[in-house]
């Protein structure tokens, strides 16, 4: 007796809906969570058909589910039960999950439903969903008028410099032009970036696949268009003399491993950056952060401009005459005719289409390599790759 009082206390008492039927579905017993649910009382519900508690389809179909149940006889266990809907009294319904087991008692078998309310989760998915829309569509407006007011900006400067009759006072003009303009955007973008890495962390606890993607997106753009900015800033920098190589002794092999394990995260699917070193010596004279621009620019340009399921060659060699780096795709390459303009300033090969870019890098990269004392050479052939060759001398 005692235990029978203990169990009838925890069934009367537990959050979740409890509710017994027998084979034909009537009604056997009903706790008080589920009587709150569904807005009844005991007696209106106790000898009645189950079917009084479910909206169409569900009312026409729930002899099917006892039947395929008594023909399976493989229980659901409450936590990943089926999701149905319940009908109330008062006509309204809700959703939730329930799970059923059979239990022998008396010679005769009984059937116990588990009744999960989902009504409150459900709500707050769906004013995720809401405001993850709201979210993408108030992200692509801002970062589509960034993209056209740079695009404005590059414009207003080719304008600017055609008009202009003397070399000297076109960089001049433009040093400033794109000083000032790649300061005022940092701080909207860095407003951006750091609203989307709070949505994506306050929205961890709900593992919504479609606020990960959107906010990976939002991530994306506002990434490419940090690149742009800092290519803008780096030349302004260049151009007024600001830059000066500083070369101390460090490990290129670590400092390679690094930089390849960094672009591999970004990598596109199933594209491997290989990385070998040859020689016993692994201490170069360099700068450090000339060097990871120069290197970090030349990978990323083979991982936007080579296919998926592809390899790019990452070697360095120190030896007597002094140190090489090479960086090698099976991408589109360059066509011939665009080669010789390649290092120039805001050049872009004609081939690239629609891959985003400012033409800026490779132009960064020649003038970092030069403060550095050493030499960028390439090789290419269209749709068979490119082959970027570093050299710096032993100092």
């Amino acid at each position: 007796m005692e235990n029978a009082a203990l169990l009838k206390a925890i069934i009367d008492n537990a959050i979740d809906g409890i509710i017994t039927i027998d084979g034909r579905g009537l009604v056997e017993s009903i706790n008080p969570a589920a009587c709150k649910l569904f807005l009844y009382t005991p007696g209106e519900v106790i000898g009645r058909n189950i079917s009084m508690l479910m909206p169409q389809p569900y009312k026409s179909q729930h002899d099917e589910y006892i039947a395929r149940y008594q023909h399976t006889r493989e229980p659901h266990i409450i936590g990943i039960g089926r999701e149905v809907t319940g009908l109330r009294k008062d006509g309204t319904t809700f959703p939730f999950r329930l799970g059923v087991s059979e239990v022998s008692y008396a010679e005769r078998k009984i059937f116990t439903g588990f009744i999960h309310d989902l009504s409150r989760e459900k709500e707050a998915e769906e004013q995720l969903r809401d405001y993850a829309a709201h979210l993408e569509e108030l992200v692509e407006s801002r970062t589509s008028s960034l993209k056209d007011t740079v695009i404005a900006l590059q414009q207003a400067k080719e304008e600017v410099s055609s008009s202009l009759e003397k070399e000297k006072e076109l960089g001049q003009l433009k040093s400033r032009f794109v000083s000032m303009a790649s300061h005022e955007f940092r701080t909207p973008l860095s407003a951006v970036q750091l609203s989307a890495s709070l949505i994506e962390k306050y929205a961890q606890p709900y593992d919504n696949e479609n606020i990960r993607k959107h906010v990976a997106k939002i991530k994306g753009s506002v990434g490419i268009l940090t690149g742009i900015l800092n290519d803008f800033l780096s030349l302004e920098k260049l151009e007024a003399g600001k830059v000066e190589a500083t070369c101390t002794p460090f490990d290129l092999v670590r400092f390679s491993e690094e930089i390849t394990e960094e672009l591999q995260l970004v990598a596109k699917q199933n594209q491997s950056i290989i990385y070998q070193h040859t020689g016993t010596a692994s201490v170069v004279a360099l700068d450090q952060n000339l060097l990871r621009h120069s290197v970090t620019n030349l990978i990323a340009n083979a991982i936007k401009y080579s296919g998926e399921n592809t390899f790019i060659e990452f070697c360095t060699e120190i030896g007597p005459s002094g140190c090489v780096i090479t960086i090698r795709d099976n991408g589109i390459g360059i066509p011939e005719a665009d080669q010789k303009h390649l290092f120039e300033a805001f050049f872009r090969a004609h081939n690239t289409g629609n891959i985003p870019g400012t033409g800026l890098g490779l132009n960064i990269v020649a003038r970092y390599v030069g403060l550095m004392n050493g030499q960028v050479i390439f090789k290419s052939n269209v749709n068979q790759g490119t082959l970027f060759t570093m050299t710096f001398p032993t100092t």
